[in-house]
């Protein structure tokens, strides 16, 4: 696994590349907020492990700028500035996971994993191989073995929150999901992340469905549902 890691504190960033690199990452650092996104394009990371105080550029510049350029790699957040609203800023600029200092490095370690299992290339031919049929739905194609989403024969470009709440919906169209049970799919063992959380991933997929063949409906009071469109 290629781990990219965006951390100022020199001697942090020191430990944080022994340790990680021990277990098996190849870990690039930067320091800087101003040179992290050429980093980012050129190292081709499957993770970004990202501080928010940077020089140069914000870690939330960072992210917002990385997003509007199409650099989809999953992202943990990876701070001393744990409150609410950074978590929220952060997740609706576009993070995947969020970490507050002072963390314990098997915990970092498994979340890094976990984004880049989620995020992992699927193999399109899965389905055909263990002869299980796709769920269709508008345009959209859900390969259950490989967890993959297609429209028009490409994988939908999608984060790994909004890919989990997106097979939350697609597996019965029509048929609401409370948002409680979407929490617990899409950040799942997450106690210090409020329900609003699920609102923002929502806001994100439904941009990302326009023009699919698909709408992600809000039904107040019961959750959300995903209706194909006539």
């Amino acid at each position: 696994m290629k781990l990219l890691l965006i951390e100022d504190d020199a001697s942090m960033q020191a430990a944080l590349q022994r340790a990680l690199s021990r277990r098996g990452m190849e870990v690039v650092g930067c320091t800087d907020g101003r040179q992290a996104l050429g980093q980012w394009s050129t190292a081709q990371p499957d993770v970004v492990v990202l501080d928010l105080s940077l020089p140069g550029l914000d870690g939330l510049q960072v992210l917002e700028q990385a997003r509007r350029q199409g650099l989809a790699t999953p992202v943990l957040i990876l701070t001393a500035r744990g409150t609410v609203g950074d978590r929220i800023m952060g997740l609706n600029l576009g993070a995947d996971d969020y970490l507050p200092k002072p963390f314990d490095l098997d915990e970092l370690e498994a979340r890094i994993r976990a984004l880049s299992r989620r995020h992992s290339p699927p193999d399109p031919t899965s389905s055909t191989k263990s002869g299980a049929s796709p769920i269709l739905a508008g345009g959209l194609s859900y390969e259950k073995e490989s967890g993959a989403i297609y429209h028009q024969g490409l994988v939908l470009e999608l984060t790994p929150r909004e890919l989990a709440l997106l097979q939350a919906l697609i597996v019965k169209p029509g048929h609401a999901v409370s948002k409680e049970r979407l929490f617990e799919l899409v950040f799942p063992g997450e106690t210090d992340v409020q329900y609003e959380a699920v609102e923002v991933v929502v806001y994100r997929l439904r941009k990302k469905l326009t023009h699919t063949g698909v709408t992600l409906v809000t039904l107040r009071g019961l959750g959300y549902l995903l209706k194909v469109d006539a």
